[in-house]
């Protein structure tokens, strides 16, 4: 079982207009309203490519049957910690050219009780886990080494664990040690405070995590692709589209498509070749967050892999 942290649920509206004016009246030609966060869209998508998981996160009395039936039909046993307060919203705007604008809503400030009642969900969760995911941002009100103290739990109890966040909370996670780390570029320049402009310069990112202790540093590139390294050596992967529909929740698809390799136990340049392809399987499709898997299995043989040796 893979389980997914993802506190910071979302209710995500992606609405398409055919020109974005600003400070003018926009009308949508096109909406969805979908249940989101990003660790929503790697549960979902772990559960696509067939692996148990389960998520914890956040619901609400208005959003709780939504979010549940989604979750349902997506094979992910959802693990809800109703709040009183509404969920938070976001917001992306797709213009004719496929330009995407996202407004991130903050959400509720959780109080003690809140943040009490997520631990909790968290730690019988664990029992069941083989690999844990940390995703997304933290809801208001909870510590910034939240998951620090949760990737910590994760080791203590022999299993590996996998985070994606950033600003502060990814300064503190690094020194938690998780097996596995996944910034984008600017998260990490933002982390490192210089330019990680070319794949040399990310490479000695990589290597600075690594000797810090993380065990799978990986930096995902955009349409650049992705880097990763372990003890077998740094790799790059990437592949090249013929048509982009939406990039939104390409980094979770990403990060989902390694989780699910790594409990598979393939070697990292594998775990790259199949989290490439699902990031790349989400941005030409008009879901966020979500992969068909024929598509990420027509994508497999186009991805190109190759050790790092600069």
């Amino acid at each position: 079982m893979i389980t997914v942290a993802g506190f910071n649920t979302a209710i995500d509206h992606l609405m398409r207009v055919d020109e974005l004016h600003l400070g003018e009246v926009n009308r949508a030609v096109q909406e969805q309203v979908l249940p989101g966060g990003k660790g929503l869209h790697v549960a979902q998508t772990v559960a696509a490519l067939g692996e148990p998981v389960q998520l914890i996160g956040l619901v609400d009395a208005a959003h709780r049957n939504l979010i549940a039936r989604r979750m349902s039909e997506r094979g992910v046993l959802f693990h809800g910690v109703e709040i009183d307060a509404p969920l938070r919203h976001c917001i992306a705007l797709q213009d004719a050219g496929g330009q995407i604008t996202e407004v991130l809503g903050q959400g509720p400030r959780l109080g003690e009780r809140d943040g009490a009642a997520l631990h909790r969900a968290f730690r019988l969760a664990l029992a069941d886990s083989e690999l844990v995911v940390l995703s997304g941002s933290l809801p208001l009100g909870l510590a910034v080494d939240t998951y620090a103290e949760l990737a910590q739990q994760v080791s203590a109890a022999g299993k590996r664990c996998l985070v994606d966040a950033s600003g502060e909370v990814l300064r503190k996670a690094v020194a938690a040690q998780p097996f596995l780390l996944k910034p984008n570029r600017d998260e990490a320049e933002a982390l490192f405070g210089r330019s990680l402009g070319d794949l040399d310069a990310a490479v000695a990112a990589l290597r600075e995590l690594h000797a810090r202790g993380v065990a799978m540093p990986v930096l995902s590139l955009g349409a650049q692709g992705a880097l990763g390294m372990d003890d077998s050596g740094a790799w790059h992967a990437a592949v090249e589209l013929d048509q982009v529909r939406n990039t939104v929740g390409s980094g979770d698809c990403f990060l989902a498509g390694m989780a699910v390799a790594v409990r598979r136990g393939e070697p990292l340049r594998e775990a790259l070749r199949l989290a490439v392809a699902c990031g790349a399987a989400n941005a030409m499709d008009v879901e966020t967050g979500y992969v068909r898997p024929d598509q990420v299995e027509a994508l497999l043989g186009r991805v190109r892999v190759r050790e790092w040796k600069h």
